[in-house]
């Protein structure tokens, strides 16, 4: 397996993406916690945090969070998590524009601070894209250099290629279980390929792209789900390939199927998340051709090297091969009659669980066999540098991080074998009990997204009600998930409206499965404030900002997508009434108070902290600049700033870099060669150009 060349341009477009999707993360939480976790939102975080008389090192042992800090700084939970999302924002603003920023303890921070917040957000927060940003964010620190402190390289480590090894095997286990739990789960509309003919509707919070792909014929959504099992099943296997070109395959079709369920769906940052993740398939080669500064290669010549001509043959294999698998596999047959192209699933789900029993360990060797390799070319290049002190700074920081990797990938087995339970229970016992040790820091976790498909006979939507006299009711519209048929689908992402998410799920079965949903009704009643702004931010088009309702209520409806043969204009849902979803009640009602009671949610907030120290004033200060902005305002204000900025500081460099071209480059390189950060293929290029300078 060939090693990772040059890694600076990939390592840099990693961090920045990542600092990019943590703007998305902090500030789409931040103008959600008054409503969720403020002193009287649906689920109070000082509930979480009780500290029963414990030192401080036992309550982070028991819950590590840094908002078992917020008394000593004068503030209550609530404000605490509102600090932490304003300096992550600040911090990853920051690690986006500078490169300086792009730091490893920039990003300690950040994942820092979402942990603390993961701790506290209990079911609003326990989605599979924060577990894939805290795992992702602690890879950051393994990968991004030290250089506040000036101890490390600026621009290339030997290890470099271990760490960012780590990050394609996060993506390896987040593709590959994703694509396997759609089969383990027995889900007929998988099973059948039928499962995209009920997705785009059926979605939380679908987008009018949405409406557009659930008009393809049923042939065509049938051959996506086969295209979707390639890619998620049998194309991760490349990304540990030797040869650079099938991995830039796997990235391409990685990021062609995020960006259809970007188009079609209104995931957050997931998929931008996961797109950055694909960065770890890329080399130095390639990103320098996006920005059109390529670095020079030498041509095969002719006749051809015979390594060029027998890695061309196995990539021309491993594409028949993959073409030959999904047609044998999945029937492909074109029917000229009718122009279509028909496919089936050719295999039982017994021979699939065979299959995957086979594999999955294989593939841990496989991806081992790869660290290995990258392991070994490091300490090469370790070896390789000048001088006996850099020669062991070099093998030191090799041995600490890839002690770290290889740590990380023994313990990720443990979530990764969770899709076959014999594999999970061939691992050895001492990394179930490391697993045991580091799972409450969210460091690895297991994936699978999309395991069953829901809304097979039409999505199920709750809609609430409000009367003033218990006859006369009025709908109550929220902001971004479906409810009036004539309204069109939102367009939210990257910012995740918390409730409307979990609406969605308590929609999928009773309301005692959703204790927060009594809350909710509860803080309407009352008119709260924070909570009302979850579901209008412009409270003036919610029904009852003048006066809270006396009775609220909610039914389950089933709604579908229109068709383009029902009329111009036509509505873009239709729905129908299915029954009774939480019953109407009052304030004091003996049914909410039951159910507030033995959820405990019932009790009192203590009184509010005086707010005369600066801290909280000037928080305070933030949330009232900031309340009138809706979450997707918020979000794309700050890239526009961050865009804007960008655009400035490049042309300011351009304009210098224009008056004196040659001015950076000599101290550059000097100290470059000073600090000894100069691997193989770099020393002897940068040999051959000093070189052919003395040369001339």
């Amino acid at each position: 397996m060939a090693a990772t060349a040059g890694l600076a341009r990939p390592r840099a477009l990693f961090l920045a993406g990542l600092a990019a999707v943590y703007i998305a993360a902090f500030g789409s939480l931040y103008v959600q916690i008054p409503g969720l976790y403020g002193r009287s939102g649906l689920l109070p975080a000082r509930r979480v945090l009780r500290p029963g008389g414990k030192g401080l090192w036992e309550q982070l042992r028991d819950v590590p969070t840094l908002l078992w800090l917020c008394p000593r700084l004068g503030l209550d939970t609530e404000q605490g998590m509102e600090l932490l999302c304003l300096l992550g924002v600040l911090a990853a603003l920051g690690a986006l524009l500078w490169d300086a920023l792009r730091d490893c303890l920039v990003f300690a921070l950040l994942a820092g601070f979402y942990l603390s917040l993961y701790q506290v957000g209990q079911v609003f927060l326990y989605f599979q894209w924060d577990s894939l940003l805290l795992e992702a964010g602690f890879l950051a620190v393994l990968v991004a250099p030290l250089r506040l402190l000036r101890w490390g390289s600026p621009a290339w480590r030997p290890h470099d290629a271990v760490t960012f090894w780590a990050v394609r095997w996060l993506l390896f286990r987040l593709m590959f279980a994703s694509g396997v739990v759609k089969l383990t789960s027995r889900c007929p509309t998988w099973w059948g390929l039928t499962a995209l003919t009920y997705h785009y509707e059926s979605q939380c919070i679908p987008t009018p792209g949405a409406w557009l792909a659930h008009q393809l014929p049923v042939w065509f959504q049938k051959l996506s789900v086969v295209g979707t099992y390639v890619i998620e099943v049998a194309v991760p296997a490349l990304f540990f390939a030797p040869l650079r070109r099938l991995r830039l395959f796997a990235f391409y079709c990685q990021v062609l199927l995020q960006v259809l369920i970007i188009l079609t769906g209104n995931y957050n940052f997931f998929n931008a998340l996961t797109i950055v993740l694909t960065s770890s398939l890329l080399d130095e080669q390639h990103v320098g051709r996006w920005l059109g500064r390529p670095r020079k290669r030498h041509g095969a010549g002719w006749p051809p090297r015979l390594g060029w001509v027998l890695g061309t043959l196995l990539e021309l294999s491993t594409y028949g091969l993959l073409l030959c698998w999904t047609m044998r596999y999945f029937g492909l047959e074109l029917d000229w009659d009718r122009r279509v192209l028909e496919s089936r699933v050719a295999f039982t789900y017994h021979e699939f669980t065979t299959w995957l029993r086979t594999v999955t360990l294989p593939l841990v060797g496989v991806a081992f066999l790869s660290l290995s390799w990258e392991i070994l070319v490091a300490l090469y290049r370790c070896v390789c540098l000048r001088g006996c002190f850099w020669k062991l700074w070099a093998t030191l920081q090799w041995a600490i991080m890839g002690t770290a990797t290889v740590g990380l990938f023994a313990v990720s087995l443990v979530p990764f074998t969770y899709i076959e339970h014999e594999s999970n229970g061939k691992l050895w016992p001492g990394i179930h009990q490391m697993f045991g040790a580091v799972e409450r820091f969210q460091l690895v976790n297991s994936y699978g997204l999309f395991r069953r498909m829901t809304g097979v006979g039409g999505r199920p939507e709750v809609i609430l009600e409000g009367s003033y006299d218990g006859h006369s009711w009025t709908e109550i519209e929220f902001m971004y998930k479906p409810g009036n048929v004539s309204v069109a689908p939102a367009v939210v992402a990257p910012h995740q409206p918390r409730l409307d998410w979990q609406l969605w799920f308590a929609a999928l079965g009773p309301h005692q499965g959703s204790p927060w949903f009594s809350a909710l009704l509860l803080r309407l009643l009352q008119g709260q404030p924070d909570v009302i702004r979850l579901v209008q931010t412009d409270e003036s088009r919610y029904p009852f900002h003048a006066r809270p309702p006396t009775f609220l209520r909610a039914h389950l409806y089933k709604y579908w997508f229109t068709t383009p043969s029902e009329g111009s204009p036509a509505p873009w849902w239709r729905r129908q009434r299915v029954q009774e979803f939480f019953p109407a009640v009052s304030l004091g009602d003996p049914t909410l108070e039951s159910l507030l009671s033995q959820h405990g949610l019932k009790d009192q907030p203590p009184p509010r902290r005086g707010a005369q120290a600066l801290l909280p004033r000037l928080l305070g200060s933030v949330r009232r600049l900031c309340q009138p902005c809706s979450g997707p305002v918020l979000l794309w204000s700050l890239y526009l700033v961050a865009a804007t900025a960008g655009l400035l500081r490049a042309l300011a460099r351009r304009a210098r870099g224009g008056a004196t071209p040659a001015r950076h480059k000599g101290p550059r390189d000097h100290r470059g060669e000073r600090n000894g950060a100069r691997g193989t293929e770099g020393a002897r290029g940068n040999e051959g150009r000093h070189g052919n300078k003395r040369k001339k």
